[in-house]
């Protein structure tokens, strides 16, 4: 592969888009006690993986049909 292929691609794959989420005690203790348990050091890893797979789920029940 060509490295100017190369560096698009990585370039597409930057996340430059900030998005911000308020959680109460009961989320944040649930969510740091996750972490803990598993060892997750990277909560923003996490927050977009779980976040990403509840999307594609609810896209790929509800597709657009023909009829």
């Amino acid at each position: 592969m060509s490295p100017d292929f190369l560096d698009k691609q990585r370039a597409s794959l930057r996340r430059t888009h900030r998005q911000v989420i308020y959680l109460n005690e009961k989320e944040l203790a649930a969510i740091d006690e996750y972490c803990r348990q598993f060892k997750i050091s990277a909560k923003s890893a996490l927050y977009r993986q779980a976040i990403m797979e509840r999307i594609l789920a609810g896209l790929d029940e509800n597709h657009p049909t023909l009829f």
